[in-house]
């Protein structure tokens, strides 16, 4: 799956958070960056992102809010049952009140409260916050 293109695009929308950028650029590109993109977004952590060219090398220019502090993928492969969902989820998020962790599910790519809703598991894919 590429677990490490996915990581390298969670750094460098971390890098660039940290240094103040409104957007920034990934490449290469793969349909589950995109698919955790799309949870950001709709969770409220970046305001936009536009796929360039998907059907070769691609690029995504992501727009910027400010608000991710940290933003990883796990590089080693993680199962998770349904019900261990919400242990995982206190032990790699510093707060109760704020953060998510992204699941690869039979259901398609779903964060910890939606995989928590439906009752599935997954594969951890990573998280932010």
């Amino acid at each position: 799956m590429g677990r490490r293109i996915l990581n390298d695009a969670l750094r460098s929308i971390v890098n660039a958070e940290k240094r103040g950028k409104a957007t920034v650029e990934l490449k290469p590109i793969s349909t589950v960056i995109s698919s955790f993109l799309n949870i950001m977004k709709y969770r409220g952590y970046i305001k936009n992102f536009e796929v360039h060219d998907p059907h070769r090398v691609g690029r995504i220019m992501v727009e910027l809010q400010g608000r991710v502090n940290d933003c990883r993928a796990l590089t080693y492969r993680q199962d998770i049952k349904a019900k261990d969902i919400e242990k995982y989820k206190t032990v790699k998020l510093p707060t109760h009140q704020w953060g998510y962790v992204v699941i690869s599910t039979p259901d398609g790519v779903l964060d910890h409260e939606e995989a928590i809703r439906r009752n599935v598991g997954g594969q951890v894919l990573g998280y932010f916050h």
